[in-house]
């Protein structure tokens, strides 16, 4: 292996960590369960976690592709660069 494949390696490990933390930080699509059991959020609760959640799928969106355009750089390094 060569110096730029453990780079972009690495890189692509915390992309990954970083995408997966992403992620389980939005708010579920079943959020709304939680009125059921008793828990009501107040006006500026909602206001606050949609902008929230906004802002997490945006940023989920960009690490995506940046996270696949690593891949494919790590690709053609590979064959390129390698042995």
């Amino acid at each position: 292996m060569t110096v730029w494949e453990i780079v972009i390696g690495a890189i692509i490990i915390v992309f990954s960590l970083i995408i997966i933390a992403v992620v389980l930080l939005q708010e579920g699509r079943q959020a709304n369960l939680g009125a059921i059991a008793g828990a009501a959020d107040s006006f500026m609760d909602k206001g606050r976690a949609r902008t929230l959640d906004a802002f997490l799928a945006r940023w989920t969106k960009w690490l995506a592709i940046i996270f696949f355009v690593l891949v494919l750089a790590g690709m053609m390094i590979t064959k390129f660069l390698g042995k």
